[in-house]
């Protein structure tokens, strides 16, 4: 997850142009001396392919998942392509993406999510090696999962497919499972985890509450609800307190109280009927860092809608505030494996500057509330992620959807 108050002069950052078979190494920070094989540098920042980063010497990339394509753009030279590479084995089609900064470890989970399409797989991609240093084959399906803030342990659900409620813990230094968190639900499908590591949301696609889990204490706390389908997309502010669900067959979203002692529904949020070919009409949610305003997919008018929740936790409810036109969110993904409709899917950038719609190719820019930039490869998938880099090195990451941050 992210961490912030980093004030970085110089380091190099590794990126290069093309596959990983190029060869390309990362390059190293110049302080009072070079590599041997390169001359002597004082430039603030630079990269390999010649993209400079002035912004307190870090590189802030956006990594891009299509199944199998890996494509990684700069943020802040107008989300430039910089490098593609691919990976093993997710051209079977990959379920989610989880990044350890302390580690330097990305893990993807790729296959089947369970049910009728079979069981999955999880590697786990060395970024600053730039190798796969373990992949293991489940016996269960896969899908979105999270990471612990210490790295050592990755939550697993067990496919939206599947018809229990299982989530498997992973010892992230071999992929063996070591544990396993058994809820009433079914379908588990999208795991996401407080910025501070404490609270983990299980959502599951065919249960209609929301089991809450606190890594502390290894238990499931809270089950929040009835809610008005089963749990979609989700996330939560930075005190771990409140969450934001969609849920299938509803254009909208609902807030909660998550804490275990009050876990109850706070407010529902609808805008309109849901119609159309997709069973989800708001298939992406995502809440700014500063944990004021959150964004909606809009399926139905293709759109995503933002809205005022500051004060949610206080009593007052959430207030309309835009609703951003996009493209995309109607056919098919292209090069996809499975599950190829074009639902959509939101995740803020870790400066809150941006929101990214996944299956539409936009990227929106917060502060004035217009698309400002396209990313061809984005409209053909929901998996994507944030990662900023520093001396070489991943210092931070988002998950999949923008999540809170404690003040």
């Amino acid at each position: 997850m992210a961490r912030h108050g980093f004030s970085v002069r110089r380091h190099w950052i590794p990126v290069a142009v093309g596959t990983i078979a190029v060869g390309l190494i990362a390059l190293a920070v110049v302080l009072d001396r070079a590599p041997s094989s390169r001359p002597a540098q004082t430039a603030v920042v630079v990269v390999s392919h010649g993209v400079t980063h002035p912004r307190n010497g870090i590189a802030h990339l956006e990594y891009v998942f299509n199944d199998g394509p890996v494509s990684v753009y700069d943020i802040d030279s107008g989300f430039k392509l910089v490098e593609s590479f691919t990976l093993p084995g997710t051209s079977s089609g990959v379920r989610g993406v989880a990044v350890s900064p302390a580690t330097h470890t990305m893990f993807v989970s790729y296959g089947g999510d369970g049910g009728a399409n079979g069981n999955g797989s999880v590697l786990a991609y060395d970024l600053v090696n730039r190798k796969v240093v373990w992949t293991v084959h489940l016996e269960t399906g896969v899908d979105s999962g999270a990471v612990s803030t210490d790295g050592k342990l990755l939550y697993m659900p067990d496919g939206e497919l599947s018809s229990d409620g299982n989530w498997y813990i992973l010892d992230t230094s071999d992929g063996k499972v070591v544990g396993k968190i058994e809820t009433p639900g079914a379908g588990p499908h999208d795991g996401v985890m407080s910025a501070d590591g404490r609270t983990l949301l299980l959502g599951e696609r065919n249960y209609s509450h929301l089991p809450v889990y606190h890594t502390r204490t290894g238990k499931v706390e809270a089950d929040v609800g009835p809610l008005v389908g089963g749990v979609r997309p989700n996330t939560l502010n930075g005190s771990g307190s409140i969450s934001f669900t969609t849920a299938t067959g509803f254009d909208g979203f609902q807030v909660e109280r998550i804490t275990p002692s009050r876990a109850s529904v706070l407010y529902t949020e609808s805008f309109g009927t849901c119609t159309g070919p997709f069973s989800t009409c708001s298939h992406g949610i995502s809440l700014s860092p500063d944990n004021r305003q959150l964004y909606v997919i809009d399926t139905v008018h293709k759109a995503v809608q933002v809205w005022d929740v500051h004060g949610v936790a206080e009593g007052t409810a959430p207030t309309h505030v835009a609703d951003i036109p996009v493209d995309g969110l109607e056919g098919e993904e292209q090069g996809c494996a499975y599950d190829c409709d074009r639902d959509g899917w939101l995740q803020h950038t870790l400066d809150g500057r941006y929101v990214l719609v996944g299956d539409t190719g936009d990227v929106i820019e917060t502060a004035t509330r217009r698309v400002v930039a396209r990313i061809p490869n984005l409209l053909n998938t929901r998996k994507f992620v944030e990662i900023e880099w520093s001396r070489g090195v991943p210092i931070a990451s988002s998950g999949r959807q923008g999540v809170g941050y404690p003040p």
